[in-house]
């Protein structure tokens, strides 16, 4: 259902679009690329671009995260093609401390001590949390299809256990697990509310 119409003028002043792809390699790892893209809809005056046209990227920027099915990530490698100073492609190495670290529960807090504040890039940052969400939206549920490929029987697959507890949805005590994987289920039953 799309939102409300708006009952007020407005004016577009500012974009920001970020897309993510999943990849399987031929070697069984998995590629996860994104790219981040903002856009004013006005032109202003930059100290080394010189001047930034309404509708041309304030921000480009794209990351490539090489990891296993556990979400560990094996590679990566950062870029920023448009940027508001010069200096903002110079801190693109470092993304790679993030090698060694495995995409979980308290990623977001290891990717803040690797890269945050003047150690990395706010938007490279704020990208990779998308690609993070992407890469388990990528692997999981393409394993879970294999394996329901295999087993012929959809109805037993497993839920994500990354996704358990993440999103009122997946509670462990709520009605889809409750319904779908109750052995999973750690909620009250209909018994005990008596």
């Amino acid at each position: 259902m799309p939102l409300t119409p708006v009952k007020v003028a407005r004016q577009h002043i500012h974009a920001r679009q970020i897309t993510c792809n999943g990849y399987l390699r031929d070697d069984g790892d998995w590629d996860i690329e994104g790219c981040l893209t903002d856009k004013k809809s006005y032109s202003f005056p930059n100290i080394d671009r010189g001047q930034v046209a309404a509708g041309e990227p304030v921000h480009e920027m794209y990351i490539r995260i090489t990891v296993t099915t556990q979400l560990l990530i094996k590679d990566i490698e950062a870029t920023t093609d448009n940027g508001p100073f010069q200096i903002c492609n110079n801190i693109t190495a470092s993304f790679h401390k993030l090698i060694g670290t495995q995409i979980k529960p308290g990623f977001q807090k290891e990717l803040y001590r690797h890269l945050g504040g003047t150690k990395g890039c706010t938007h490279h940052t704020d990208l990779l949390k998308s690609m993070a969400t992407t890469a388990i939206q990528t692997i999981f549920p393409y394993l879970a299809r294999q394996e329901a490929l295999t087993k012929r029987d959809d109805k037993k697959s497993r839920p994500n256990m990354h996704q358990l507890n993440q999103c009122h949805a997946y509670a462990t005590d709520g009605e889809l697990v409750r319904t779908r994987w109750p052995e999973l289920y750690n909620g009250k039953d209909e018994t005990d509310k008596k």
